[in-house]
């Protein structure tokens, strides 16, 4: 079994907006597509072109929709992806000690070398951020991409994790949520971040932003406003109002 670190030096970590987060799919292919092209064992596709397609990913994102206690239902976007928690059980349950979690930044990696692909980490994830890859046998999750952002071979404001850099709308942030005057913890405290299932203790360092509830739309937008149109845009008004 794998023991965790009483400490880390930093706590890197992903903070997700679900306010402008469009679920356009960005950061789950920009996922795909690094982290099969570089870390560990590529993330493999089974019948991708047939009628039941699958295979393995890092990052999902997953769609709701919410109805709060008052004013208009929203949909929501869920990304979800490892939380690289301080109480990691995937960690401490691995036998061969092949889930580890690094005591200079707090990423929680997997050494695929010594990965059995027992299944066991995945079991004790009470998130499902873990995925066995089908044909290589290996357990496989996010890695904050880690061979990108220490890399200095690449320009500097590429030095973040990929899904990061990739999406549109601006709803992935990446820092330090061990040091209060980082970006991301400013941001969280401005926001009133919250950890997905606080309840279990497992301290998640991933943090989301809550979604603002939407307004009503006002009167004024459901009246029409040329009421006294003339001639064939009259005509036109009265024969829809029919339909």
């Amino acid at each position: 079994m794998t023991s965790l670190p009483q400490t880390t030096e930093k706590k890197l970590g992903l903070v997700i907006d679900l306010d402008t987060c469009v679920g356009c799919q960005a950061c789950v292919v920009s996922c795909k597509e690094w982290n099969t092209s570089n870390y560990g064992a590529p993330l493999s596709d089974v019948d991708a072109y047939g009628a039941e397609p699958h295979g393995t990913f890092l990052n999902r994102v997953h769609s709701f929709e919410a109805q709060p206690e008052a004013g208009c239902s929203q949909t929501v976007h869920f990304p979800k992806s490892c939380l690289h928690c301080e109480d990691a059980p995937c960690v401490t349950v691995c036998p061969t000690g092949a889930s580890y979690k690094r005591e200079e930044d707090g990423i929680v990696l997997v050494n695929e070398d010594d990965c059995m692909g027992c299944g066991l980490c995945a079991w004790s994830c009470p998130y499902g951020a873990r995925e066995l890859d089908e044909i290589f046998g290996v357990m496989k999750k996010c890695t904050l991409c880690v061979d990108r952002i220490y890399n200095e071979n690449i320009p500097e404001e590429d030095r973040v994790p990929s899904c990061v850099r990739t999406c549109p709308s601006g709803a992935r942030h990446f820092g330090d949520l061990g040091d209060p005057e980082s970006d991301v913890s400013k941001l969280v405290a401005a926001r009133e971040g919250f950890d997905l299932m606080p309840e279990l203790g497992t301290k998640p360092v991933n943090k989301y932003l809550p979604p603002r509830l939407k307004d009503q739309p006002s009167q004024s937008a459901l009246t029409p406003q040329h009421s006294d149109a003339k001639g064939l845009f009259a005509w036109l008004d009265k024969a829809l109002e029919k339909l």
